[in-house]
């Protein structure tokens, strides 16, 4: 995605619009994009580059392949109603939280206990897994109010 965003002039654009305070939900992927560190990734691949903006060390594909997927129910701050089920498909997962970032949810149990795995700076959202491949709104409303509202979620 970084590849692309750089081939079709996309990468400053976007990056200038994130420092402006353009509102950003990332998930998965996403999640590594927003990261303003990656941890691993070929040097000079460009797989190291992010667009950034939330205070974070990210690690690609921590939980390990495609067959590694699961699901996992997490509590999410700001979100009433009990806990949110996530979906983590070749996730990546915080290794890092600087000052400007503010952690959702974390791993209780399993290979990622203990990393982060949701987190919020300002306008921008991002998880590790998929909240668009069950049916609970929950997350999407909460970046929705944040947008939306006085930013406060």
């Amino acid at each position: 995605m970084i590849k692309l965003a750089r081939e079709f002039g996309l990468l400053e654009p976007l990056r200038a619009h994130l420092a402006a305070g353009l509102p950003a939900f990332g998930s998965c992927a996403g999640m590594i994009l927003l990261a303003d560190r990656l941890d691993g990734g070929p040097v000079g691949s460009g797989l190291t580059e992010t667009l950034g903006g939330v205070d974070i060390t990210v690690r690609r594909n921590a939980f390990g392949r495609q067959v590694d997927s699961f699901e996992e129910d997490v509590d999410i701050a700001g979100i009433p109603g009990g806990p949110f089920r996530a979906v983590f498909i070749r996730a990546p997962w915080v290794q890092s939280v600087g000052a400007g970032a503010t952690v959702l949810a974390t791993l209780r149990t399993g290979r990622g206990a203990g990393h982060a795995v949701a987190v919020r700076q300002g306008r921008l959202i991002a998880t590790s897994f998929h909240p668009e491949m069950t049916g609970d709104a929950r997350l999407h409303s909460l970046f929705l109010g944040m947008i939306t509202n006085d930013g406060s979620g």
